[in-house]
């Protein structure tokens, strides 16, 4: 199975376009419901977009909105329910979860294999 490190560049770019393209179109997707259901939004994306460019965070949100985010709130946000409020903090908790368990990964990496643990005697 092909995991997503797998995919060309070319392939990549061309669904994460077509992705950026969707949200544009699907205005009457509100952040506060992709954030409450998949834990992230457009700002995130936008976000991810200016730490992977080397880019301002407006400029990384501009790219994902098609136009600046203030503008694109103005025009298509709606205000938000205490249920969205809720689902959203719920879905950022795991996020935070999700964050730990890779960190800790990671730092795990860094250490000795699981498989080659350290002798249990001296050498000698």
């Amino acid at each position: 199975m092909t995991n997503i490190d797998q995919l060309d560049d070319h392939t990549a770019a061309a669904a994460f376009r077509r992705l950026v393209r969707h949200l544009q179109h699907r205005t009457d997707a509100q952040n506060v419901d992709l954030m409450g259901q998949a834990g992230f939004c457009r700002n995130c994306l936008g976000d991810w977009v200016a730490e992977a460019g080397g880019l301002s965070k407006d400029e990384g949100r501009a790219a994902i909105y098609g136009m600046p985010y203030a503008q694109w709130k103005a025009e298509h946000q709606q205000p938000a329910t205490p249920e969205q409020i809720a689902r959203m903090e719920a879905s950022v908790a795991l996020n935070a979860r999700a964050e730990q368990e890779a960190a800790l990964d990671e730092a795990l990496e860094d250490t000795f294999p699981a498989s080659d643990p350290p002798a249990m005697t001296e050498p000698r």
